[in-house]
């Protein structure tokens, strides 16, 4: 977790650096929603509606960056969160902060819609404890990752004041670093208000250049090391480790567009425990998977989006099919950070901390 709140920070900061001053929001916006019970075995959680604020401080980046201007000049900033989270007596309250990006694609002198997405930590008050709370099968870790996607929009009645509303949901998991963890998933209508804090304009924009090359030209290769942990039924075990190495090539097609494809090498001990009466060893448990990824990129960021198949998984302990879905950031010297989730459909499996290294790096 320390690692993710470095990283989401670090991003937030180098936003920031590439982005020259034009329209600095403070935004205050009420939610309000309800517990989705996503599994059966949620359905006596709900009980109250929830009742949520926000309170954000944004900025809009008029940058003479070329990322900056393909996605419309997006919004960046960080979001102090708070709310109930549907039933106070076994689920508590929620509380936490999160950096995040909105794309625009309504931008109107009077009216701007964007699509957002955000990460980052949160925290819940009451948690699982099989003696004073059992009956909360969906979170067992008060630190959780913290996520928010979904709409918003800016009604702008004068230059510095503004309407805004939005649909989003807003998502409590720690990843299954300790069970139960179904994670909490509360849609969410807002509405508030933005004050604006008008700066200098850039009239000045670097023409944006696409370069096409041949399929099978100008691909990079990377090597990531991957540890995590995970937990298993029955509550209150063991945490086994994980180890991995994800290998894979990429490559940026459009500005907008690139693509990776690669491979899984995973050791994760909690197969050690899944039909314990089964003798095993370490190659028996050892996972071999192809995946490919879409790849959104905003300049040294990309976000990854993928799904891949086991070739190796003797026990077939989940599915056949995971799924990827995160971030890594390519510093200068090569070394590329990595902070993804890794799931099997709906359910998570564990997140991927790691660090690699980009052979055919040029900046």
């Amino acid at each position: 977790m320390r690692l993710f709140l470095i990283f989401i920070f670090t991003v937030n900061t180098v936003f920031a650096q590439d982005s020259i001053a034009d329209e600095i929001s403070v935004e205050i916006k009420p939610k309000f929603g309800f517990l989705a019970a996503h599994r059966g075995t949620m359905g006596h959680l709900y009980k109250d509606r929830i009742v949520g604020t926000e309170i954000t401080l944004s900025k809009r980046l008029m940058s003479s960056k070329n990322w900056a201007n393909m996605y419309k000049n997006p919004y960046v900033g960080c979001t102090f969160y708070g709310s109930n989270l549907g039933n106070k007596e076994i689920l508590g309250y929620g509380f936490g902060a999160y950096a995040f990006v909105e794309f625009p694609f309504v931008n109107r002198k009077k009216h701007i819609v964007t699509a957002k997405l955000s990460a980052g930590l949160g925290y819940v008050s009451k948690v699982f404890d099989p003696e004073t709370n059992n009956k909360n099968v969906a979170i067992s870790a008060p630190i959780n990752a913290l996520l928010c996607f979904g709409l918003q929009g800016r009604w702008k009645f004068t230059t510095e004041h503004a309407l805004i509303y939005s649909f989003d949901v807003t998502h409590f998991s720690n990843a299954s670093t300790k069970v139960p963890n179904l994670g909490l998933n509360m849609p969410y209508l807002g509405i508030g208000y933005a004050y604006s804090f008008a700066g200098k304009k850039n009239s000045y924009r670097t023409p944006l250049v696409v370069t096409h090359t041949p399929f099978f030209t100008n691909w990079k290769f990377h090597l990531v090391g991957i540890i995590s942990q995970k937990e298993v039924f029955p509550t209150g075990g063991k945490k086994y480790p994980i180890y991995a190495i994800n290998s894979f090539f990429s490559k940026r097609f459009k500005q907008k567009v690139g693509m990776e494809f690669g491979c899984d090498f995973i050791s994760k001990q909690s197969l050690f425990r899944y039909k314990a009466y089964i003798p095993k060893t370490q190659w028996s448990i050892f996972q071999i998977g192809t995946y490919a990824a879409y790849v959104l990129p905003f300049d040294k960021l990309k976000l990854v989006l993928g799904m891949g198949v086991y070739l190796k998984d003797r026990y077939d302990a989940d599915n056949e099919i995971y799924h990827r879905v995160g971030m890594r950031y390519q510093c200068d010297n090569g070394l590329l950070l990595n902070v993804v989730l890794k799931s099997h459909w709906a359910k998570a499996d564990y997140a991927e901390w790691g660090i690699g290294y980009t052979f055919n790096y040029k900046k």
